[in-house]
């Protein structure tokens, strides 16, 4: 799914057997990208990231995943010139910049310091968490009001490789990267405070008052080797960092960590779906997790197993290897705490094998002080699942029966209704949104807002202010499957007519009470398009999680399009293109375009709204290879 980012989607990289070693140039490398690698990224097919977005990549990155990452199983015979060479030349590095040594400016840009960095002081329009109280991804004291957001302008903008979504406390902005540049920046001017180097995570950072930090205020941040990192949030030094929490080396961590009282949650996934397209792969042993650390000294006080079942050895492929099961149930949002009952939600994914398993696709909750499942509901049995197989040349990995890939993405929402209950709200890749009680997981109403698929439905999130429930649907490959179909190029069966749009529901039914489609726009994606899946075709899916404040909801299409839509009754109050233009950003980059939106939407803060445009998924378009954080201010002031 869309969430896997680029981990199971850089799987597709070296899926070819292994080769011999190659020479230690970056001409070596291309080498081994053209025997091994540009079938499946020279245009991209599948999730596997176009050659322009492996060009964002650190070099250190790839040989990171290639040699201890989540290539490794696919990397098995390379030498460690090949992945040198491979490296330099995916990251275009050349003498004087090698490929374990980039300049300190990093790939773009040059970070322009901060004169004076004042006291972290906290106020009411803070964002200190990728989904605020709950997964409520709403903004009570937003700094501007309903009337303001007509006049919202773009007042500075920043460059950097695959940035996530930022998290904003008083006059302190906090943004991490896959280019390893964590960032603590100004909201004001995006100049920068501080930044530490090597730290690769797409997880949005959060951000609390704790005594473990001399400042009082830290910061914590998942990283894509299954690790987490404290850092002091005033000066940027580490505090502590935990243990590898999975031993499996394609686990990672894409869902922001949680904070609750003295403990840190962190929900595990993995691209094994990527790597068990490789024949020689033993699929598939992933099992999704979610560890609760102590937030003093980051050891983990206990780990949870989503799968209930036991792995076990299960048949032999085509190319003889033995495979194994069940797997799956990858968890790829935060985790949502309900401190009232003691516990905290996930919502997982699909499953690798046709091992039955009741983990996959499912809502569970999990006790906070003893890591127990209390309860869990799965609501899509055998969607057994792995990168291909709707391939005309099915990989010999393939579960059956093979499932519609209807992983839950977005984090659950615990909401009180008006007769003072409580109830779960989840939205699935199926198009479905699903009200639950959160005491017992029992289902108590179903809503689909649109046709679903492997990129469609639910992707990102969803919000809720204090009346209704906003829900973005992105049938994102069905869209894509109009655009290939008549090029001759979709390898999928005709999936059900797209409805990308923004949905508002009355959380205690699920009734629909407005729906917006996403509107046909244009859309300026710079540079070689034909790199792009789609031929640089204008989806308007709308895949990101919407944010919202009093009013005014904010939702983002891939287009590039961010729009303001009236609370109440779906009407777009005001749109911006965030490819329509470029940007000079503060890091000096001239003429930076944007991209696509997608991924966890807008943070609002501080009279402020923060958008990263660029962001290229699985789907594979609009990625412009560097993102850039966009900061809108009303007047631009």
């Amino acid at each position: 799914m869309k969430l896997r980012i680029w981990m199971a989607a850089v799987a597709a990289m070296f899926f070819a057997a292994p080769i011999a070693a190659q020479a230690q140039t970056p001409d070596g490398g291309e080498a081994v990208f053209n025997t091994r690698c540009k079938a499946c990224h020279d245009p991209a097919i599948e999730r596997a990231p176009n050659r322009a977005t492996l060009a964002t990549m650190p070099a250190d990155t790839i040989i990171e995943a290639l040699t201890s990452g989540v290539m490794k199983p696919m990397a098995s015979g390379l030498s460690e010139t090949d992945k040198q060479a491979v490296a330099a030349y995916l990251t275009a590095a050349r003498p004087g910049q090698t490929a374990r040594g980039r300049s300190p400016a990093g790939p773009i840009g040059i970070d322009v310091k901060c004169q004076v960095n004042p006291p972290i002081k906290p106020t009411a329009s803070d964002w200190t968490s990728v989904g605020l109280e709950t997964s409520h991804r709403f903004q009570a004291n937003p700094g501007l009001k309903a009337a303001d957001v007509p006049k919202l302008q773009v007042k500075w903008a920043f460059s950097m490789t695959g940035g996530s979504m930022p998290t904003v406390i008083g006059e302190w902005l906090f943004i991490t990267n896959r280019s390893g540049k964590f960032y603590a920046l100004d909201p004001a001017t995006g100049c920068v405070r501080w930044v530490i180097e090597g730290v690769v995570s797409r997880t949005t950072p959060v951000i609390v008052k704790s005594e473990i930090s001399p400042s009082g205020w830290a910061t914590f941040v998942g990283e894509r080797n299954r690790t987490v990192r404290a850092f002091d949030a005033q000066n940027g030094k580490e505090i502590w960092r935990s243990a590898q929490l999975d031993a499996n080396p394609i686990a990672g961590i894409t869902g922001a960590p949680v904070v609750a009282g003295d403990q840190l949650f962190v929900p595990l996934t993995s691209g094994e779906e990527g790597a068990a397209h490789q024949p020689t792969y033993r699929c598939c042993s992933f099992q999704g997790a979610l560890v609760a650390l102590d937030l003093k000294s980051g050891k983990t006080l206990w780990k949870t197993v989503i799968i209930p079942e036991p792995l076990h050895d299960t048949h032999k492929n085509s190319a003889g290897i033995m495979q194994q099961g069940p797997a799956g149930g990858a968890i790829w949002s935060a985790p949502t705490v309900d401190l009232k009952r003691g516990l905290v939600y996930v919502a997982t994914g699909d499953s690798y094998t046709d091992v039955d398993t009741k983990g996959a696709d499912a809502i569970v909750a999990i006790e906070t002080k003893t890591g127990r499942i209390r309860w869990s509901n799965q609501v899509t049995e055998k969607d057994n699942f792995i990168v291909g197989c709707e391939d005309v040349q099915k990989p010999a990995n393939c579960p059956s029966p093979y499932g519609p890939d209807y992983d839950f993405g977005a984090s659950p929402i615990i909401f009180k209704l008006a007769n003072g209950k409580d109830i779960l709200l989840a939205g699935q890749k199926s198009g479905s949104v699903y009200g639950m009680d959160p005491d017992t997981g029992r289902l108590l109403w179903t809503t689909k807002v649109g046709g679903g698929s492997a990129l469609g439905g639910i992707e990102w999130g969803m919000a809720a202010d204090l009346k209704r429930l906003y829900v973005a649907n992105a049938d994102t490959m069905n869209l894509m499957d109009d655009v290939l179909r008549p090029l001759g190029k979709s390898t999928f069966e005709k999936l059900p007519p797209a409805a990308p749009g923004l949905y508002a529901l009355d959380p205690a039914t699920g009734k629909v009470l407005w729906r917006t489609p996403a509107p046909v726009a244009p859309c300026h994606y710079a540079g070689d398009r034909s790199r792009d899946r789609t031929g640089g075709a204008c989806l308007r899916a709308q895949s990101a999680a919407p944010s919202v404040m009093p009013g005014v909801v904010f939702s983002g299409t891939m287009d590039g399009w961010l729009r303001a839509y009236d609370a109440a009754t779906g009407k777009i109050l005001w749109a911006n293109s965030t490819t329509e233009r470029t940007y000079d950003t503060v890091n000096q980059v001239k003429g930076q375009p944007g991209g696509s939106l997608d991924g966890l939407g807008a943070a609002i803060a501080g009279g402020r709204v923060f958008v990263m445009s660029g962001f290229n998924g699985a789907a594979g378009t609009g990625g412009n290879g560097v993102n850039v954080l966009l900061a809108f201010t009303v007047d631009g002031k």
